[in-house]
């Protein structure tokens, strides 16, 4: 249902814009080279480092966890439901056991694949099946560049990292705010980020499921944005959210509550434990994802009792910590292999799967390449669907780095043209063009090179193939300095994508109205 303060009616000033924006041009910015909007898939098979037997003892152990341990929902609401389902609740405080028949019971009722459809249809996404979608790093405190230094997040700077989101064309999904606006009042922010995100981009934006004001706010701007009756919005996926449980073992009041309102409109929600091996989860990579399934698992059968059907995902975050100091890190051997096991038991359960591309390291260096390049690689091996943090995300997710924003793209660009499947056909074979040129010439001028030279390679916009006296004399960049200039280009030249002037009217006079109002509560 829509919230009880909206009319079910659609405004005057909506039917005279039309309805939809979506089929409006892109924004984008000719001064990049990259390929065009797609929507990639794999094409290879996962790399499952779990056999039939391991995959079984996995489930088990989270059937057990979820029989025998119980999982805490610290939401009265959600206690209800999940008592009514049939579930043994205790109360107050919240621990709530499942039986393994009933969960999967309710997990065969998600969907296998969705489709989520924002203001623009032209960037509509489907998740789920060997579909790979890609977002933009969300929700870092603090940013930084090679020209301003390391600063706390303001709405400026998450501006700009939004225009970076809408140009780049391997990215399809814009998350949690790219930087936190600190500037911007705790009870209030939402609005204006929100704002900010369907106006600088077109793509499939995510609100955070932190109660009832953000949650009912956000998805009334996606139906402004989108020129939707509430009947249109519910009618299919326009938006998303993702929720953490508090691990080990709870999902905590904000998060359920979010999720609750976003499923009843038929909204999805990705599931996301945050298990780091050795500190919220067991230091084994067995029991780690094992809890992590179970915590998946619990809050996917309440949002199952919540609304049957609803479009939910299985998200992995599970990585390990360094066991001297506590401290995060990610783009490691266990996190790749944590996360290839994490997309098997996705596939087991039949439910889209989310990752993400992290890292440790504290600046664009070799270190942050390496770490995000492997992070990629275990995405791209296990098949995760939606792959949060793809462009930007340093300092274990404490900073978002313009330049790694376009040192990632550069990277997704590259395992994007990979995915493509191999042809072999006997023209590509070119056994003809090899007999061509024979043993003393070369394929440069070819007629089999010719034909295909625009086509034959894919050479990232980043990328300098030049030798090393060229390059020096071409100024000596290093990669973090070629992307400040990027970067800088792309935000000169950026075009928002357009709105019909009055919904964009109708969408700020929401926010002042809730602005007024108070907005959402702050004095928890």
């Amino acid at each position: 249902m829509a919230p009880d303060s909206l009319a079910e009616t659609e405004s005057p000033r909506r039917r005279r814009a039309g309805g939809r924006a979506g089929n409006a041009r892109r924004s984008g910015t000719a001064s990049i080279a990259q390929p065009p909007w797609d929507l990639p898939t794999y094409s290879d098979r996962a790399s499952e480092p779990l056999d039939e037997e391991g995959i079984a003892r996995i489930h088990g152990a989270a059937m057990r966890i979820l029989e025998e341990i119980g999982i805490w929902f610290l939401n009265e609401e959600a206690q209800d439901i999940l008592l009514a389902a049939g579930c043994d609740v205790e109360k107050p405080s919240g621990r709530v056991r499942m039986d393994r028949a009933f969960v999967m019971e309710k997990v065969a009722l998600a969907p296998e694949t969705f489709p989520i459809t924002p203001r623009n249809a032209e960037r509509r996404i489907v998740v789920g099946g060997r579909h790979a979608l890609y977002v933009n790093v969300s929700s870092p405190p603090n940013c930084s560049d090679l020209e301003r230094g390391r600063r706390v997040g303001d709405r400026a700077s998450m501006r700009e990292l939004l225009m970076l989101t809408q140009a780049f064309n391997c990215l399809h999904l814009a998350g949690g705010y790219p930087v936190e606006p600190i500037d911007l009042h705790p009870s209030t922010r939402h609005l204006d980020a929100i704002y900010d995100k369907l106006t600088l981009t077109d793509k499939v934006v995510h609100a955070y499921s932190l109660g009832k004001e953000r949650v009912e706010d956000a998805m009334e701007m996606v139906r402004i944005a989108g020129g939707l009756s509430h009947a249109e919005f519910e009618a299919e996926p326009r938006m998303y959210t993702n929720i953490n449980s508090s691990s080990p073992l709870k999902h905590d009041y904000p998060m359920l509550d979010g999720a609750m309102r976003l499923a009843r409109r038929g909204q999805p929600v990705i599931v996301t434990p945050f298990t780091l091996a050795g500190a919220m989860a067991p230091v084994t990579l067995a029991g780690a994802v094992a809890q992590q399934t179970a915590e998946a698992l619990a809050a996917i059968v309440f949002l199952q009792c919540v609304k049957p059907g609803a479009p939910v995902g299985y998200g992995s975050f599970t990585s390990n910590v360094d066991m001297k100091s506590g401290a995060p890190a990610f783009g490691t051997p266990e996190y790749l292999r944590a996360t290839q096991m994490s997309g098997q038991m996705a596939r087991f359960y039949r439910l889209p799967f989310r990752a993400s591309n992290a890292c440790a390291a504290n600046t664009p260096d070799a270190q942050a390449a390496w770490e995000s390049a492997f992070s990629l690689w275990a995405c791209t091996s296990a098949q995760a669907n939606i792959v949060y943090h793809a462009a930007g995300w340093l300092e274990g997710g404490l900073t978002a780095s313009y330049e790694k924003f376009v040192m990632d793209c550069e990277m997704l660009q590259q395992v994007q043209h990979a995915m493509r499947p191999v042809s072999v056909t006997e023209d590509d074979l070119a056994v003809d063009a090899i007999a061509e040129v024979g043993p003393e010439g070369h394929f440069f001028g070819g007629a089999h090179t010719q034909a295909r030279y625009e086509s034959a390679f894919y050479s990232p916009f980043l990328s300098d193939w030049r030798n090393f006296e060229t390059w020096q004399k071409a100024g000596g960049l290093t990669a973090p300095e070629r992307a400040l200039g990027v970067w800088k280009k792309i935000l000169a030249e950026f075009e928002a994508p357009p709105m019909d002037e009055a919904i964009r009217e109708e969408l700020g006079e929401f926010v002042e109205r809730r602005r007024r109002e108070g907005g959402a509560p702050t004095d928890f």
